[in-house]
C-alpha cells in the first residue's frame, strides 16, 4: 500500500503540472477584459469545467496529504513496514474525505 500512495502522489503532480495550463489560461481570460471574465464564468459553468475542477482539487488535497505523509517519513515517523501501511491508508481515507469535500462545493 506504501508503494500505492507514493505513485499516486507522483501521479497527482503530474495531473496539477498539466491543469496549471488550464488555470493559466482561465486567469488570462479572466483578466483581459470584462467580457473575457464573463466569458471564463460561464465557461466554468459547464459540466465538464465543473469535472475539471474538480480533477484538480482533487490531486490537489491529494498531493498536500501525501506530500504530509512524506515529511513526516523524512522525520522519521512511519518509516516501519506496519506503521507505513497505516499511514498510507490514512493518507487514502483523508483523500477520499478532501475529494468528497471538493466535490460538493464545486457541483
Amino acid at each position: 500500500m506504501p508503494a500505492y500512495t507514493s505513485i499516486l502522489h507522483r501521479i497527482s503532480g503530474v495531473i496539477l503540472f498539466v491543469g496549471i495550463a488550464f488555470l493559466l489560461y482561465g486567469l488570462n481570460l479572466s483578466l483581459s477584459s470584462a467580457q473575457g471574465f464573463q466569458q471564463f464564468i460561464d465557461c466554468l459553468q459547464a459540466p465538464l469545467a465543473k469535472f475539471v475542477t474538480w480533477g484538480l482539487l482533487t490531486a490537489l488535497g491529494y498531493h498536500f496529504v501525501a506530500g504530509i505523509k512524506h515529511l513526516a517519513m523524512d522525520a522519521g515517523i512511519a518509516e516501519g513496514k506496519e506503521s507505513g501501511k497505516i499511514a498510507a491508508w490514512i493518507t487514502l481515507i483523508l483523500a477520499v474525505a478532501l475529494s468528497i469535500l471538493a466535490g460538493v462545493w464545486v457541483w
